[in-house]
């Protein structure tokens, strides 16, 4: 299968690939048991949460992981998290959003690849209008990818949350219209919520340190298994479900 360059003018190239792609899941599970070495967050669970999880991940339903997102180290503290708790069985079956320019680097993009990565194209780096059909085939690859039994993170608020790393940012209607989409496609995803929390920081827009990063506390909502009908009011629901995580994982830092 020929790897296009992710590039907005390539896009359908980009989402044709995407669509097809698979990463290699005995290299992931290795990265990830590294990461997880490496960065070994602290995992929490609401009330019952962990035993639900691991039955909807028996259960072969596709699932929506909404996370809160605080720094450029995130994705790793994400994967360093898969692999500590229930959703290790499914490490090599999960697609995660990703900027676009992550897959510019050659070696970058062969360890986002790695880790599941499908393209986005931002309105904030493209402008509104131009990556509108683009974003149209990211929605439409995302729901097909979770109505062939994947799995989906996404870090709905888009961009990292510089304000108040206790409060969520905004969040865009896009989750909702992938879930939607995949509903439509006969597999209606579960949400589970992901809150992250690096403690308490004088500075939001200031990147987290080393150590920071390392001591991270992740705190995950119960599965919600039934979603509002229309993708407006998804996204409404999925920024209350988010802000509670981010309540609990600072609770629990």
């Amino acid at each position: 299968m020929h790897l296009p360059e992710v590039l907005l003018e390539n896009d359908d190239a980009v989402y044709d690939y995407y669509l097809r792609h698979q990463q290699n899941r005995w290299q992931a599970l290795a990265s990830y048991a590294v990461l997880a070495r490496r960065y070994r967050p602290r995992v929490f669970f609401a009330e019952g949460a962990k035993t639900q999880l691991k039955a909807l991940i028996r259960s072969g339903r596709p699932v929506v992981y909404a996370i809160n997102h605080l720094s450029t180290s995130d994705p790793y503290t994400v994967a360093a998290t898969a692999w500590r708790s229930p959703l290790r069985r499914k490490i090599g079956h999960v697609r995660v959003l990703a900027k676009d320019e992550l897959f510019l680097d050659p070696d970058q993009r062969r360890k986002v690849d790695m880790m599941g990565g499908i393209p986005v194209f931002r309105g904030k780096d493209h402008g509104i209008r131009a990556v509108n059909a683009a974003g149209q085939r990211m929605m439409d690859v995302s729901a097909q990818r979770l109505a062939a039994g994947d799995h989906l993170a996404i870090f709905p608020e888009g961009t990292c949350n510089d304000v108040d790393p206790a409060t969520v940012q905004a969040v865009g209607s896009g989750i909702g219209h992938i879930a939607f989409r995949a509903a439509k496609l006969g597999a209606p995803p579960a949400l589970v919520a992901l809150g992250m929390s690096y403690g308490p920081r004088p500075d939001p827009a200031i990147e987290p340190s080393g150590d920071e990063v390392r001591a991270a506390g992740v705190y995950f909502r119960a599965p919600v298994a039934e979603l509002p009908q229309k993708p407006a009011d998804i996204a409404r629901f999925v920024k209350e479900e988010l802000q509670h995580a981010v309540d609990g994982a600072i609770a629990h830092y």
